[in-house]
């Protein structure tokens, strides 16, 4: 666990360090924010503002590739699901997302891949270019997880396209074989609603909670094992502190 935590806070420490490196501030003139609050905080407010654009794909991603390592045998990031889907299995697709949409019925992921597996390979093969995966793990008994890693806060009008990307991610993966155990994911790093539970109740209508969904620490325990967001959590405030002084004395930079 040693070994793998100098890893993560090493991960952490090189992405904070390369931005303020390859930082280059949007011209933003704000004269009054600027007097009223000062320039360090404004800098620093907009850093954070850049930060939080590329946060998954520089810190998140990266660290949840270093985490499954420990547990799965194949990781993967930024990955292409597959090439080829069925044109019945498209069409099974179209009619989930309906009855989803018309609440004519309800989230059920394990009935879905099971008509989406029945036709997988009948009808014409197309080519298409599914959404790319951030996340693709293959665990010791070769079960396929292929994760969606999302913002805290998702869009509610983008749930529709959330669960046809992961339907279309079982259909590619199941043309080129139906046999796979596959499974598709929406994670979520934090719970933005804490000490709250989670409001999972916007996409309960569009995705199955109970095998769709991974939030927090139910994601972050899934890819290395038990308390391991406990841990991260740790990683990133030691990385924190350490950096304090660095990162104080770029921002007071600004203001001389």
């Amino acid at each position: 666990m040693n070994v793998l935590k100098d890893k993560i806070e090493d991960l952490l420490k090189n992405a904070i360090l390369s931005k303020f490196e390859n930082y280059n501030p949007e011209p933003s003139y704000m004269p009054f924010h600027t007097r009223l609050l000062g320039k360090d905080r404004m800098a620093l407010y907009s850093f954070i503002q850049s930060l939080n654009t590329n946060f998954g794909t520089s810190i998140f991603e990266p660290v949840a590739k270093v985490l499954a390592e420990s547990r799965f045998k194949d990781v993967q990031l930024q990955t292409s699901a597959g090439h080829y889907i069925s044109e019945k299995a498209q069409i099974i697709i179209d009619d989930i997302i309906e009855s989803l949409r018309t609440a004519t019925s309800i989230p059920d992921k394990v009935r879905e891949i099971g008509l989406i597996r029945d036709v997988c390979r009948e009808g014409k093969m197309k080519l298409i270019k599914p959404t790319k995966v951030d996340l693709r793990l293959v665990d010791v008994n070769d079960r396929i997880y292929l994760c969606d890693i999302k913002t805290a806060k998702p869009n509610k009008g983008g749930f529709q396209e959330f669960k046809r990307t992961l339907l279309e991610w079982v259909a590619v993966i199941l043309a080129e074989n139906p046999e796979t155990e596959i499974n598709t994911l929406i994670s979520i790093p934090y719970n933005p609603y804490f000490p709250k539970p989670y409001s999972r109740w916007t996409m309960a209508g569009m995705l199955d909670l109970q095998h769709e969904l991974m939030v927090a620490e139910e994601f972050w325990d899934f890819l290395g094992g038990k308390n391991s967001y406990i841990m991260l959590l740790d990683c990133f405030e030691k990385v924190g502190i350490e950096l304090r002084s660095e990162i104080d004395d770029y921002f007071k930079k600004i203001n001389e």
